[in-house]
C-alpha cells in the first residue's frame, strides 16, 4: 500500500498536514488488520496548487506527482499488487493518470479515495470531526469558522480556474460547526471498512 498525503492550508483551525494524518491513521490500522499488507512510508506532498496563496502550502504539482507515483510502483516489482490510499481530492487526477499508465504496464494497481464519505469538501465538519477523533489537541476549535458552503459542483469551475482563495477567503469549503470526536470515530470506522474492502478485492485478484 502506498499512502498519499498533502501539505496545505486547512482553514484557520486545522493543521497543514491534516490529509496526511488521516491517511496515516487509516493505513496503520489496515496494517494491523491485514498482516499480508506492506505499508510504504507516506508521500507527504501532493498536488495542492489550488491552495496556493495560503501560507504553509507546498505542492509537487500534477505532472511531478503522477510521474513519482508511476516510478515508485515500477520500482516495487517485488510486490504482486499496489493499492494507493489517498484522502486529498487534489491528488485525484495524478492518481488516475498514474494508475492508467501502470495498468498499461500490466501492473496490478487500485486506487482508494474517500470522496463518498466527504460531507463537505475541505476543512469543514467532516475533517474537523476526524481530527477531533485522531488528535484533538491539534484542532483550534476557537478559530473554526464556516467558509464557502455551496456544493462543490457549483464552485468547482471557479476553484479550478482561480484557486480556493477566490471562492473562500478563509480556505474552508464547508462548515465545521457541529463537528465532534464521536462523529469522527464513526467516520473512521466507515472509512476503515471501505479501505479494507478495497485491499481485500485487490489481494484476491
Amino acid at each position: 500500500m502506498l499512502p498519499l498525503g498533502a501539505l496545505e492550508q486547512h482553514g484557520p483551525h486545522l493543521p497543514l498536514d491534516t490529509d496526511t494524518r488521516i491517511v496515516a491513521a487509516l493505513t496503520t490500522c489496515l496494517g494491523e488488520r491485514r498482516r499480508n499488507a506492506w505499508i510504504a512510508p507516506i508521500l507527504p506532498f501532493g498536488s495542492s496548487g489550488e491552495h496556493a496563496g495560503f501560507p504553509g502550502t507546498l505542492s509537487l504539482g500534477r505532472e511531478a506527482l503522477e510521474l513519482a507515483l508511476v516510478e515508485l510502483v515500477r520500482g516495487a516489482d517485488s510486490f504482486e499488487a499496489v493499492l494507493f490510499a489517498c484522502w486529498h481530492g487534489g491528488n485525484g487526477a495524478p492518481l488516475a493518470g498514474a494508475a492508467a499508465t501502470l495498468r498499461g504496464d500490466r501492473r496490478a494497481v487500485a486506487v482508494w479515495t474517500a470522496g463518498e464519505f466527504m460531507g463537505d469538501a475541505h476543512a469543514g465538519r467532516t475533517e474537523t470531526s476526524l481530527m477531533l477523533a485522531l488528535d484533538p489537541a491539534a484542532v483550534r476549535l476557537g478559530a473554526a469558522a464556516a467558509g464557502e458552503t455551496r456544493p462543490l459542483a457549483v464552485i468547482l469551475p471557479a476553484l479550478q480556474r482561480d484557486g480556493v482563495r477566490a471562492v473562500s477567503p478563509n480556505g474552508v469549503l464547508g462548515d465545521p460547526d457541529g463537528a465532534s470526536a464521536a462523529e469522527g470515530e464513526r467516520l473512521l470506522d466507515q472509512l476503515m471498512d471501505s479501505l479494507v474492502r478495497s485491499f481485500d478485492a485487490l489481494a484476491a485478484r
